[in-house]
């Protein structure tokens, strides 16, 4: 699973931002864009690791790391959150992409942290905690996926639609890891999905209401210095 995850983030950013950086043809760009990467990027190497160390029951290691992975969980809902601001702040929300992207970050903000949290508490219960941390992860996957699906298929507007449907695959693989290992689907799992589940069903009509607009006007103020 997260061997999966990692290929969506790497491949997506990889055509969009690694490989234009390495050629030297990626725009110039804000320090707080490098530093939001970074954060990024090592949360989802630490999530393969951890995931390593499990397997090859290095438990000790893994819960050292741990220690670490708090601090890369907690720039990630940070700079994810500050990203969000900015892009709002810089971007005139006019398209549909634009609302639907500034929901799909706010969204995964307040989902990761919540999510994050809850399985920061749980760290003495594997079986809640690990899943927990799989369903965060993938609430921050949208950004990779839609870049690896637009630049594939050339695409001119984000794909919500096939995005969505990929975060609902991995959904649908750890909940048929449970009914496997425990002949039902655990209340963790149920809840998780849930969470991803219920704003992608919300999608559509918060981004076309007012109130959603509302929210966007003063988030992006927060943007601006006056």
């Amino acid at each position: 699973m997260t061997l999966v995850m990692a290929f969506f983030i790497f491949s997506g950013f990889g055509m969009t931002y690694f490989q234009p950086m390495a050629t030297g043809s990626l725009g110039a760009l804000p320090p707080v864009v490098h530093i939001h990467g970074l954060f990024y990027c090592s949360w989802i190497i630490l999530l393969v690791v951890q995931a390593l160390l499990v397997n090859v029951k290095s438990i000790a290691l893994h819960r050292s790391l741990g220690t670490f992975g708090i601090a890369i969980g907690t720039g990630v809902a940070l700079m994810g959150a500050l990203i969000t601001v900015l892009f709002m702040g810089a971007t005139e929300l006019n398209t549909k992409d634009d609302y639907g992207l500034t929901y799909l970050s706010i969204v995964a903000v307040l989902t990761f942290s919540i999510l994050f949290c809850i399985a920061i508490r749980n760290v003495r219960k594997p079986e809640i905690h690990k899943r927990l941390i799989l369903f965060a992860t993938i609430v921050i996957l949208p950004p990779g996926i839609n870049r690896l699906y637009m630049m594939t298929f050339e695409l001119s507007n984000v794909p919500f639609l096939a995005t969505y449907l990929t975060m609902n695959a991995l959904i649908a693989a750890i909940a048929i890891y449970d009914w496997r290992i425990m002949g039902k689907i655990s209340k963790t799992t149920l809840c998780g999905a849930a969470a991803i589940i219920i704003p992608e069903v919300l999608f559509t009509p918060v981004i076309a209401s007012e109130s959603f607009d509302a929210l966007c006007t003063l988030i992006t103020n927060l943007a601006q210095y006056r």
